[in-house]
């Protein structure tokens, strides 16, 4: 009997403590909100994560320290240390983004631990997957006004790092299984957590194969973008006597890696081989997915007919890419794009007045576009009309194109203006 009433009296006060945690809260939150201001201004994302901060409530709090040693918390004068009472959560879109994530914490935050939840289990386990990063508290995320609280030893701030995907299944297991204190030992009831789980993990995992196609499909089309306007450039270089000596940056010489046979297979392999400068092998794959069954909708025809003109452009095909940019607009009607590049074209062939027309009607789609500027001022220039061409070319640099083309053509539209003066 002694030995029992000797145990009740070594456990902790439940009072005593929720007062003590009670005080410290307010200390706690404003690190909270110190250190997530920071990690704001350390992570840079191309998609750009989420956050979700809380201070841990007394009751789990208490919870959690009734299952350490009861001493510890009964004798202790300051606040008994977890690792998890001040915790964000950094949400990303992409799989790829965690690993980004937890580098850059690293080079900002002195790191104590690093646990990779769920990294073990099986695919018949329904556990969710998070890295945990514990970070000292950085100094300059301490409370700037001076207190007369004592911070406890080896605080930490808990960063939990995931995908939108892998928090949802966090959030739901929570409920379903933590919080119900429920761990299910029925089969069927197993299998159709491990299910959603997989299911969640496998899409995951297309959401990161679909951000890679994108990523690869954007650099593919910006190479072949410049490509094409680096030919336009040597004409107008041609025109206005100009000399740049570029060495154009082309793509790396490997094989292809996307015959595959799916129309998006085929835009990727038909640009590879468009950046290489295999124009006829990227004019003869355009031309497949153009003529493939069932015939891909409008939008898909509008940019394939695009790139397979500017693959004739490359070719000085000029007929050939008139006519394709032309079906461009036919089924997008709203490509401010196929419109400019008609007009290049046109440019080309010395038709300076069809060249306006292209480019008044890009340019009533979108008016924000400074190249188009530059290319119609450059038409009005050829055409002898240097007032339109001088407006053109303030509107060009107006928005933000300076470059030596750009002031190559209006120091030649100054010298027109000081001969007729």
């Amino acid at each position: 009997m002694r030995g029992k009433m000797q145990v009740l009296n070594e456990l902790p006060k439940k009072k005593e403590i929720q007062e003590r945690y009670a005080s410290y809260e307010p200390v706690f939150t404003e690190i909270l909100g110190n250190v997530e201001a920071k990690l704001k201004e350390t992570i840079h994302l191309a998609s750009m994560p989420t956050y979700k901060t809380r201070i841990k409530s007394f009751n789990s709090y208490y919870k959690k320290i009734l299952r350490q040693k009861a001493e510890e918390a009964s004798v202790s004068e300051n606040l008994v240390t977890l690792t998890d009472m001040i915790g964000i959560r950094v949400i990303c879109a992409f799989l790829e983004d965690l690993e980004e994530v937890e580098k850059q914490v690293r080079n900002s935050f002195v790191i104590k631990e690093v646990e990779r939840k769920g990294a073990e289990q099986s695919f018949r386990e329904f556990g969710y997957e998070s890295i945990h990063v514990l970070v000292e508290i950085p100094a300059d995320c301490l409370p700037k006004v001076n207190t007369h609280l004592l911070l406890p030893e080896n605080l930490v701030c808990e960063i939990q790092i995931r995908t939108i995907l892998q928090d949802a299944w966090a959030e739901v297991e929570h409920e379903l299984i933590y919080k119900s204190e429920f761990n299910p030992f029925d089969k069927p009831l197993r299998r159709k957590l491990a299910s959603i789980n997989a299911s969640l993990s496998l899409a995951d995992t297309i959401f990161q194969e679909i951000r890679d196609y994108q990523n690869r499909l954007q650099l593919e089309l910006g190479t072949r973008r410049n490509t094409f306007y680096e030919k336009a450039d040597d004409l107008s270089d041609t025109e206005l006597g100009f000399d740049r000596h570029k060495i154009s940056e082309n793509a790396s010489e490997l094989p292809s890696p996307y015959a595959k046979g799916s129309i998006d297979d085929l835009v990727l392999e038909a640009l590879h081989e468009h950046n290489l400068g295999n124009f006829e092998k990227a004019v003869h794959i355009y031309t497949k997915i153009i003529n493939s069954k069932p015939t891909p909708p409008s939008v898909v025809l509008g940019v394939i007919f695009k790139h397979r003109g500017m693959a004739y452009f490359a070719e000085n095909k000029y007929n050939e890419a008139l006519e394709d940019f032309k079906k461009s607009v036919e089924h997008d009607p709203k490509s401010f794009r196929s419109l400019y590049y008609e007009g290049i074209v046109y440019s080309a062939k010395e038709d300076d007045e069809k060249a306006i027309e292209c480019f008044d009607s890009s340019l009533e789609i979108d008016s924000f576009q400074s190249h188009v500027y530059y290319r119609r001022a450059l038409a009005y220039y050829n055409l002898g009309n240097y007032n339109k061409a001088m407006s053109d070319i303030n509107g060009a640099i107006n928005l933000g194109l300076k470059d030596d083309d750009v002031l190559l053509l209006r120091e030649k539209i100054l010298k027109k203006f000081d001969m007729k003066m």
